[in-house]
């Protein structure tokens, strides 16, 4: 459950930090788009069973693999995917940590 909370609380945290920063951009709207990238999850319907504890998304789920990761990556680079891409990174690294507690596993 914390892991959910973390998917959350670190682009709240992210996009209010950066709203600080970079006047004239709505922190929620960072946030909703940070939010937004959340639907990356979709690809865990392909798996049976759909959810497991004890599994790690990171080089499992297809759009939980090292070239989608990639993709985001360069996404952070370009303005108007900006937002996207880190939303994305983020939750990649979220899902990441989520690996290295529950399973001993480091993957970013």
């Amino acid at each position: 459950m914390f892991h959910i909370f973390l998917h959350f609380a670190v682009p709240f945290i992210v996009a209010k930090v950066s709203t600080g920063m970079a006047k004239g951009q709505n922190w929620w709207r960072l946030w909703l788009i940070m939010m937004a990238t959340m639907l990356v999850d979709i690809d865990h319907l392909l798996a049976t069973p759909i959810y497991d504890p004890m599994r790690c998304s990171i080089g499992f789920h297809p759009l939980h693999q090292w070239p989608a990761i990639l993709i985001y990556m360069l996404a952070c680079a370009f303005p108007k995917t900006r937002w996207v891409g880190i939303g994305l990174i983020i939750h990649m690294a979220l899902d990441s940590i989520d690996c290295k507690v529950n399973l001993g596993i480091w993957f970013i």
